[in-house]
């Protein structure tokens, strides 16, 4: 079973995050940011990745923390679960269209992080929740997850309809990316030997 449970704990986050990589994208999350509880459901119900996160953090100073922290323990997780990436996919890419937005999410299970996200979100909220921290759930998970991964909005105006897309794009292309290959049985997927 490709499965993992990560715990984080620090003086300003408690989190625990399980997810099974062969799942059916079945989700139970709740991290005390409603907007932000709604992206990790999209991403756990679009890559077909069962994913159970609890949260708890210092949601009255702001958001930061919590979500930032979520997508370090959720990159953990995704390292512990796919082991070595014997038999992956490797790489995934998704142009997804969601009324006015258009992103595009292209990634590759490296082991070397680097992030790309050109959203401009046209606005600093999405009701209570900033802007500014989609970014910050992606590079943490791109950081630790080891995975090099880049999103482009290129269309939309909605900020509410534009941050989904992005997440539901890489939600798309991380169930790619993490199936098995039937025609690659237990090889790691490199020319490396090694990811």
């Amino acid at each position: 079973m490709r499965t993992a449970t990560i715990t984080r704990k620090t003086a300003e986050t408690d989190i625990t995050v399980t997810i099974n990589l062969d799942g059916s994208g079945i989700y139970d999350n709740a991290t005390g940011v409603g907007f932000f509880d709604h992206m990790l459901d999209q991403l756990a119900r679009h890559a077909l990745i069962d994913m159970t996160i609890r949260a708890s953090g210092d949601l009255h100073i702001d958001d930061h923390h919590t979500v930032e922290d979520v997508g370090i323990a959720l990159g953990q997780a995704l390292t512990q679960a796919l082991g070595d990436k014997r038999g992956i996919r490797r790489y995934g890419s998704c142009h997804l269209a969601m009324d006015d937005a258009q992103v595009r999410a292209a990634l590759d299970l490296s082991g070397r992080p680097y992030l790309i996200c050109n959203l401009d979100l046209p606005f600093g909220k999405i009701g209570t929740f900033d802007t500014e921290l989609v970014r910050e759930f992606f590079q943490a998970l791109s950081t630790h997850g080891g995975i090099t991964l880049h999103i482009d909005r290129l269309h939309g105006f909605n900020a509410h309809h534009i941050t989904e897309a992005a997440f539901k794009a890489v939600a798309r292309a991380l169930r790619d990316a993490v199936e098995t290959d039937p025609r690659k049985g237990d090889a790691i997927p490199s020319t490396k030997g090694s990811l």
